[in-house]
């Protein structure tokens, strides 16, 4: 178990990337903070990870509110003690350009970039007490690629991305290592929702996005968590200030 004992914050975790990684880490031993401003579907995460015998926490929070991304580390520190991993994994996707609203636009940043900083900030201080801490961070090919009409959200993970190297930069001297996950296309609901809606087939979708790929497939969500779990263990122990893309080599071609 390479997360056995230690406590992990995850940012978003009430579905997709975030429950994944979630239950991976519970997997691994992990105690594990559910942080979400979805009520039900955090508690639902919470029911799931304790029938695999971890222990797990539910915190609301909003974290474009400086309160509730406060509020994350302080009941960590309640309930466990402490934080030893946090992954920042929490985003809105606002799929617009210049249509985007300002509203929307205070949406994207608030939390995609702001609120990142702000948990980073406070789970900071709690690891700067023992010295060690690990932070992942999820940006996207987005923040790497120019994609029509979507800049109101591939600049916020292009943001998250040089965030992540000042960071490690930054917390570096209390022995907390901070990097980045870069995922492609990969099967989440939202996915999902967008097959539905066209009525595509996945072989129909792999043909369309996986196509872009040198795998010739869109990702798995237990991928993204896999890379994410490598990262906040001790097996990365050498590596902070860093990018790891998860694309299925979409960023090669």
């Amino acid at each position: 178990m390479r997360l056995k004992g230690k406590i992990a914050a995850i940012t978003g975790a009430a579905t997709g990337l975030g429950e994944a990684t979630a239950l991976l880490f519970a997997e691994e031993g992990a105690h594990v903070v559910v942080a979400d401003f979805d009520d039900a579907g955090g508690e639902r995460a919470v029911s799931e990870i304790r029938k695999k015998g971890a222990e797990a926490l539910f915190v609301h929070a909003d974290i474009s509110k400086e309160s509730d991304a406060r509020g994350i580390a302080e009941e960590a520190v309640r309930v466990f003690g402490g934080i030893d991993v946090l992954v920042n994994n929490a985003a809105v996707f606002v799929l617009k350009g210049f249509d985007a609203t300002v509203a929307e636009w205070q949406r994207s940043l608030g939390i995609n970039v702001i609120g990142t900083a702000l948990v980073t900030k406070y789970v900071a201080e709690v690891m700067k007490k023992n010295g060690r801490g690990a932070i992942v961070n999820l940006s996207s090919i987005s923040a790497w690629i120019a994609q029509s009409n979507m800049f109101a959200y591939s600049s916020t993970k292009a943001a998250i991305l040089q965030m992540t190297r000042n960071m490690a930069m930054d917390l570096a001297p209390y022995g907390i290592r901070v990097n980045v996950v870069c995922p492609g296309t990969i099967m989440t609901a939202a996915v999902r929702r967008y097959m539905q809606e066209r009525g595509m087939t996945l072989d129909q979708l792999n043909a369309e996005e996986g196509a872009k790929t040198l795998l010739k497939r869109v990702g798995q969500q237990r991928e993204v968590a896999n890379a994410i779990l490598f990262l906040a263990s001790d097996d990365a122990s050498y590596i902070t200030g860093t990018h790891l893309m998860v694309d299925g080599g979409y960023t090669a071609i």
